[in-house]
Parts: structure tokens; C-alpha cells; sequence
């Protein structure tokens, strides 16, 4: 089926997300553009990490809503819900494969699976132990299929309505069309913090759980954990008038918004500012950057220089980098071509907003036989937010985190019907269900890691959360 494609004005993913926010599951994947205050600062980052934020894509009204809870995926239709005990992910490629087009050059995504799969996942493709507490049971993988996509190319200045029309009429995309170019109510909707923050480890409970990983290593169970501490304030109000607030005070190269529910009525939105990539996919070449390595950013010029320098040197930082890249390409490499898989880039220094990253960049190419599902199925959860050995790993995290991790450190991203994907790692992310926003933070713990160094940087990494907190407990 050839791509069907109506123009728009051009307009920022926000603003189209806003107009179909009206239809089930609205999710919004925006790449962050950077601002001309930041523009010369990110002049001096590396040109083959910097990356190049080009497309904003929307989507809504799916035709099926893939919903996984350990053990069983329901399919919700128009038909009815369907269970079923199948492998989640070849469900999700069994709605892909009937529908194969050709990838077509400036459009990412013209229909296909887009949503969340959580880091819980884990436990339907691993044996894990069941220690943490599950407070709030979130969906492991949520995921709909779309069959057409608004995408906004920031770099060629063009928004469009596209897609291949397997579910959807000719005249019911023209209707939309029609519809997308009525003009909405910008209005945003009040939201609160209602609440005081609360993380689920004081500093004592964290310096304990540290140096039982510290144990670990000395022991040989494991060469590095990420130990992560988790937030819960109380909200109320809409979600979405959070995310845009968040989105001015962080920009990212992998933002999202879902607004979706869980399969059994209750609502959920989840918000995301993730600095890193975990899997892409186009025309079956492989690419992940992960991240790791931290400093904070400074307002004083000199005393941020003078903080990426050190991280851009450090020995320690550098190893821990190292550790992820060896895991990443050994699970790329289950699933591409022998002698494809090469590292591209190492220890490349990143600026974001309020931190400096390393960043390095590992590509392959996918083998003939596997699809990119395999793939993210193959490398999931990402090893830059587990540790290595990554199954030993996870069972410690299970092990001295108190609460599950949910959708943090799982990914958000799409697989589209022409075999792209592109996926984050969900950190910096928060999810807002039930009157509660909860968000994690966390870092790599290795031989010679400090304590109460490591610490502070889980607080570094949630800044920006604590300033969206803080702007909404003035303001409400």
C-alpha cells in the first residue's frame, strides 16, 4: 500500500498531541530541540554522539491495545479482548508482519507498534526472584498499534498526517485530516503537587543496600550494579500540563508522553526525559549509546568546564562505560551479522541539561533471520541500567531495591510496519497514576565506587524532577 500523506502546518509535536488528546491512548514521542541559550555549549560536543533532533511523531486511536501482565497478553479491539499465554513480543510482530512496507526516506514512522515495555518485562523473558514490593502493579508492556502517525520534521520545517491505510479508510483519513486542522482549545487544565517527596531510602537504608553491592562484587557475583532509589509525591490534575512544563525545564533527545490505561480502567500517564538511546533499527542497521559516567552541570562557566573535564577523564567513569559497552555488544551481537558489531564511539562527553554523560556508541547489522524485535526481546532490559553480569545483576537490584522499578529503566519507543524501531532507555521518567507521581534515580555501583558520592548523584539525576515538584507546590 502506497504511504498516503496529508500536509499540516508546522507546529511542534505538543501542539498535535493536543489535538488528538480527545482519542484513546494519545502517546507523543518528541526528540528536544535545543535551545539557542544552550546552542553554544552543545557546540563543543562531540558531532558523531550529537544527536540530531530532528522528529517529533504522534499518535492515537489505536486498533489494538496490546496489554502484558507476567503470563498472559490481552489484545484489546473493537472486536472484543483476546488472552493470550503467547510471548509478548510475538504477539506485537504477528500484528507487524501481515503489514510490511518499504521504509520510506524523512518519514520515521508511518504506523506500527508504539508504547512502553517496563523493566518488569524482565521477568516473562528471565527467571527472577519475586522480593520487591509491587505497589503500584503497572502493565509490563503496554503497547498499541497505530495505524497512521502525525510527523513533525523540525529539520525541514513540515508536519504531516501519514499512513499506509491497513486498518483505515481513505475517506476516514481525510475526515481526520479535516479534523486535525480545526483549531482546539490551548487551554491547560490545572495540575498540583499535593504532597512532600518521599524516596523509599534515607541515606542509611542506601549506604546499606551500597555496600552489599560493594560485597557482591568483592565476592565475584557481579562486576557492577545500578542501585537505584525511588520518589513518590502526591498530584493531582492533568498529567499532560506536567509534561509540558517538564518538557521547558529539560530538553532531551528521547522525550515521551503516553496517556493511556491499564486494560482495567485505571489511567496512567507517563513522562518522560530520556538522554539515552537504547535500540534503533533502520533498514537493519543496528545502533545503542549507552550512558554512564555523571557529573552535575554548574551555573558557574569555569566550574562546569572544569566538571566535564573530570568525568571526561576519569578512570573509574571510563571502566564503568567500558563494562556496558562489552555487555551491549554481546547481546547485539546474538542477533546480527558475525563480525558486523563494532564501537563506533567511547567515552564521548554529552551535556544535558543539568548533567554531563559519557556517552558511547556500539553498531551492527541484523542478520537476515531476526527482525527488530528480536532484538530489543535479545538486549532487553538495557545492561547500562542493570549492571554486569546483567541475569546477576537484576537479582540483586531485585534483591536491595524495596519497590519494583516498573516502566524506569525499561524503554519507550516504536516498531513500525516498514521493521525501523527506535527505543529509549526510560530513565529520567515518571509515571502518574492513582493521585501519585513516582520517579527513580539511580547509578552504577563498581569496585571503587563512593558512597556517599553515588548518592548525591541520584539526587543530580532527579533535579529536574524535584524543580517540576517544586514549580507545581507554588503554583497550585
Amino acid at each position: 500500500m502506497a504511504l498516503i500523506q496529508f500536509d499540516l502546518p508546522y507546529a511542534e509535536g505538543m501542539h498535535w498531541l493536543r489535538q488528538v488528546r480527545h482519542l484513546s491512548w494519545p502517546m507523543l514521542l518528541e526528540s528536544g530541540r535545543v535551545e539557542a541559550s544552550q546552542s553554544q555549549a552543545q557546540t563543543t560536543v562531540d558531532e558523531e554522539v550529537s544527536l540530531g533532533a530532528r522528529f517529533d511523531i504522534v499518535v492515537a486511536a489505536p486498533v489494538a491495545k496490546i496489554i502484558h501482565r507476567q503470563a498472559e497478553t490481552e489484545v484489546h479491539t473493537n472486536q472484543g479482548i483476546e488472552k493470550s499465554q503467547q510471548d509478548p513480543f510475538q504477539v506485537i510482530q504477528q500484528w507487524l508482519t501481515p503489514h510490511t512496507v518499504e521504509r520510506i526516506a524523512d518519514i520515521p514512522f508511518a504506523g506500527g507498534a508504539l508504547g512502553y515495555f517496563a523493566y518488569d518485562l524482565g521477568r516473562s523473558i528471565e527467571t527472577m526472584p519475586t522480593l520487591a514490593a509491587e505497589d503500584m502493579p503497572l502493565p509490563e508492556l503496554l503497547v498499541g498499534i497505530y495505524d497512521w502517525a502525525i510527523i513533525v520534521d523540525h529539520h525541514l520545517g513540515i508536519s504531516k498526517l501519514v499512513s499506509h491505510a491497513h486498518f483505515t479508510s481513505q475517506q476516514a483519513l481525510e475526515a481526520l485530516h479535516q479534523q486535525l486542522l480545526q483549531p482546539r482549545s490551548e487551554h491547560q487544565a490545572a495540575f498540583a503537587v499535593t504532597g512532600e517527596i518521599q524516596p523509599n531510602m534515607d541515606q542509611a537504608a542506601y549506604a546499606s543496600a551500597f555496600q552489599k553491592v560493594k560485597d557482591y562484587i568483592r565476592a565475584g557475583d557481579c562486576y557492577q550494579i545500578n542501585l537505584a532509589q525511588r520518589f513518590v509525591v502526591d498530584v493531582t490534575g492533568d498529567a499532560c500540563t506536567a509534561y509540558d512544563h517538564f518538557r521547558q525545564l529539560s530538553r532531551a533527545p528521547f522525550m515521551a508522553y503516553l496517556q493511556v490505561e491499564d486494560g482495567a480502567g485505571v489511567p496512567l500517564a507517563v513522562l518522560s526525559m530520556s538522554p539515552e538511546r537504547f535500540l534503533q533499527v533502520i533498514d537493519r542497521k543496528v545502533e545503542t549509546r549507552p550512558i554512564k559516567g555523571t557529573r552535575p552541570r554548574h551555573q558557574d562557566a569555569a566550574v562546569d568546564a572544569e566538571a566535564a573535564q573530570e568525568l571526561a577523564h576519569s578512570i573509574k567513569d571510563r571502566a564503568e562505560n567500558l563494562m556496558i559497552v562489552d555487555l551491549l555488544r554481546n547481546d547485539i551481537g546474538k542477533v546480527c551479522e558475525v563480525g558486523s558489531v563494532k564501537v563506533d564511539a567511547l567515552f564521548k562527553l554529552q551535556r544535558f541539561t543539568n548533567v554531563h554523560h559519557l556517552v558511547s556508541i556500539v553498531r551492527g547489522l541484523l542478520a537476515p533471520a531476526y527482525q527488530a524485535l528480536d532484538l530489543l526481546r535479545g538486549c532487553f532490559p538495557g545492561g547500562s541500567i542493570t549492571g554486569a553480569p546483567k541475569l546477576r545483576a537484576m537479582e540483586i537490584i531485585e534483591e536491595l531495591e524495596p519497590h519494583r522499578r516498573g516502566i524506569y529503566c525499561g524503554s519507550i519507543g516504536y516498531i513500525g510496519f516498514d521493521g525501523s524501531m527506535d527505543t529509549n532507555i526510560a530513565i529520567r521518567t515518571a509515571v502518574i497514576c492513582n493521585e501519585r507521581m513516582t520517579f527513580f534515580a539511580g547509578g552504577g555501583v563498581v569496585a571503587d565506587s563512593d558512597c556517599a558520592r553515588e548518592y548525591q548523584e541520584t539526587f543530580d539525576k532527579a533535579s529536574q524532577f524535584f524543580k517540576l515538584a517544586a514549580h507545581f507546590k507554588m503554583t497550585k
